[in-house]
């Protein structure tokens, strides 16, 4: 089985809970639980890798919590430095606080170690309102540098496409694309 064969078989069997008005579904990638297993892991490794010019790449920026595993083996492979935007400040100088936002939660993150005028690439697991990725983007912004690309594993919700036409200077990608109805979880092609 290929690797997007092995993601969507994974992602069908997702069970779907409810937070207030909002469907979430429940998926290793997304959260951990159940069990990551590696071979899915190897999926997204193997897609993610294939969509990026790493010759544009300084940096691989993932996003607390998912962003570590999902960004760590990418970062090896690509031998390009990883930093983790945090929910928790360490004060170091130059951090960058971000107001994040999302369709269930709302809290700070914040930013350390990104360099003037280098040149990121964000991993995150899932995308839906776009609210985290545009919070990131802006301090990325602000801490003097430029997302390059990202790439969301699931796409689900309208966010990747505003996102796309808010800010056509940035390549976005996403690996599978869902749409829910209810409890049920649609993969489209």
């Amino acid at each position: 089985m290929d690797a997007l064969s092995r993601l969507r078989e994974s992602l069908s069997k997702a069970p779907v809970m409810w937070k207030g008005d909002y469907p979430y579904f429940i998926h290793p990638i997304t959260d951990g639980v159940p069990r990551l297993e590696p071979e899915i892991l190897s999926a997204v490794l193997q897609l993610s890798s294939k969509l990026v010019e790493w010759e544009n790449i300084d940096l691989v920026l993932g996003i607390e919590a998912m962003g570590l595993p999902l960004c760590a083996p990418l970062s090896i492979e690509a031998s390009k430095p990883l930093v983790v935007a945090r929910k928790r400040s360490y004060g170091l100088d130059g951090e960058v606080v971000i107001d994040q936002t999302t369709g269930y939660s709302k809290g700070e993150m914040y930013l350390n170690d990104i360099s003037k005028d280098e040149r990121i690439l964000i991993l995150d697991d899932v995308l839906s309102t776009g609210g985290t990725i545009r919070s990131v983007i802006d301090g990325v912004k602000r801490a003097g540098a430029n997302v390059v690309q990202v790439i969301t594993v699931i796409e689900k919700g309208p966010g990747l496409a505003f996102l796309q036409k808010e800010m056509p200077d940035i390549k976005f990608d996403s690996l599978i694309k869902v749409e829910m109805d209810g409890s049920n979880i649609t993969i489209m092609d």
